[in-house]
């Protein structure tokens, strides 16, 4: 029913509700790392930094509640602090409900109003705990002095400077091009340059030599087919090419009449096209609008009673609002004095084992007999104490009485022989 109840909110609000927390996450991040959080939780701590989908509830990822719970405290702490809020950094064993239900206090104390139940942040993750967090986030950067400012882009450069460094890469592109071409040619040159000194060796010799008329007609001596192979062989040898510059001003001059030409043939056959549809796109519209018209008359009645009943929606959803409004005040209240009934639950059910245990009973009796067996102690001890002042009382006495006897001894009487 939760399932179903989570997924009817999430159609009511729009199809891009359920990747709301993805960028509630992704912003806070980038919060957290403008407020140095590295620096004062997460070394402090000594934890891992937040991916970017961290506190994101989602079926397809990886969820710790516990550990998750316990970052968006610590986290949510520090935030807290930063805010100008004096809160005491929760422990890892304190009770989720006080320490959630402390959290929510300190964010309505800071002007955010709250329409959700604090159960909603048990799970340590989802869009509410995004939400507080960011919430805490921006009022940390307000505490700090820090704005967001409109991004400054650079001026951009005249496109004369593009089209120049344009023309330079290519003109270097197209010398390298030629640098290679002529060295290729040079080669080609190199190994099909005939013998110039060679050929006129023999016709300054032939010239030296006195002219003599031959005797009968020449006659080639070489087969025919063989003749072919060699000319077919050295015919691509004696093809002159001649490279054209294209850096050339008549080159351009010569390609921009032949586009120009081009442009104008094609504009004249399209032309015709282009007036044809112009005209049937022209009859078209004409015929939509007045059919609009028509549509427009026909259904004038239904488009009344359709403005009044979405009238009416808007001021049910209105109601609705309202409504709901006073629904989760009153939801929220009920969930404090629920969590204030289960501590006093707690509170008695401590006190009522206290009160049934018998471990303190126990420990009095067993005072009780420790202090008798200490009392007979003293007593032994009291009795040797007072005999041996008896017995020393005595002995003073006797030796008084000695002494006394001592000294009332009368002296012997004096002789005759004295």
């Amino acid at each position: 029913m939760a399932e179903e109840g989570r997924r009817g909110e999430e159609e009511d609000r729009g199809p891009g509700a359920a990747h709301r927390g993805f960028v509630l996450m992704e912003e806070l991040v980038e919060k957290l790392k403008l407020l140095n959080y590295e620096e004062e939780v997460l070394v402090k701590h000594n934890m891992k930094s937040l991916s970017r989908h961290y506190f994101v509830s989602s079926p397809y990822l990886a969820s710790n509640p516990g550990e998750q719970f316990y970052m968006f405290t610590i986290i949510a702490a520090w935030l807290i602090n930063v805010a100008g809020r004096p809160f005491t950094e929760p422990q890892e064993y304190d009770e989720p409900n006080a320490t959630v239900s402390n959290i929510l206090a300190e964010l309505r104390a800071l002007g955010v109003q709250v329409d959700f139940p604090p159960s909603r942040l048990k799970s340590g993750s989802g869009e509410h705990v995004c939400l507080v967090l960011d919430h805490l986030a921006e009022e940390a950067l307000k505490r700090r002095g820090f704005t967001f400012t409109r991004p400054k882009y650079p001026a951009e450069k005249p496109e004369e400077d593009g089209v120049m460094d344009d023309d330079a890469e290519l003109t270097l592109s197209r010398v390298e091009e030629e640098m290679i071409e002529e060295a290729d040619d040079e080669e080609e040159e190199e190994e099909n340059m005939m013998d110039l000194e060679a050929l006129k060796l023999p016709s300054s010799h032939a010239q030296s030599e006195p002219s003599s008329k031959p005797d009968r007609i020449l006659e080639s001596t070489v087969d025919a087919a063989e003749w072919r192979l060699e000319v077919e062989r050295v015919l691509p040898q004696l093809r002159v090419t001649i490279r054209t510059d294209n850096k050339d001003w008549r080159i351009h001059l010569d390609q921009m009449h032949q586009h120009r030409d081009g442009i104008t043939s094609s504009l004249r056959d399209t032309r015709s096209y282009l007036d044809k549809l112009q005209e049937d796109m022209g009859k078209t519209l004409e015929k939509v609008g007045s059919r609009e018209k028509y549509i427009n008359k026909q259904l004038e009645q239904l488009i009344q009673e359709y403005r009044s009943a979405q009238a009416k929606l808007s001021q049910a959803k209105e109601r609705y609002k309202q409504a709901s409004g006073g629904v989760t005040e009153r939801s929220r209240v009920l969930a404090e004095i629920s969590e204030e009934l289960e501590k006093v639950k707690q509170e008695m059910e401590d006190k009522g084992s206290s009160m049934c245990d018998g471990a303190p009973l126990v420990k009095i009796k067993q005072s009780l007999t420790k202090l008798k067996q200490e009392m007979v102690q003293m007593d032994v001890r009291i009795g040797v104490v007072q005999h041996t002042l008896l017995q020393a009382k005595l002995k003073e006495k006797s030796n008084m009485t000695r002494d006394m006897h001592a000294t009332n001894i009368p002296e012997p009487a004096a002789g005759p022989l004295a």
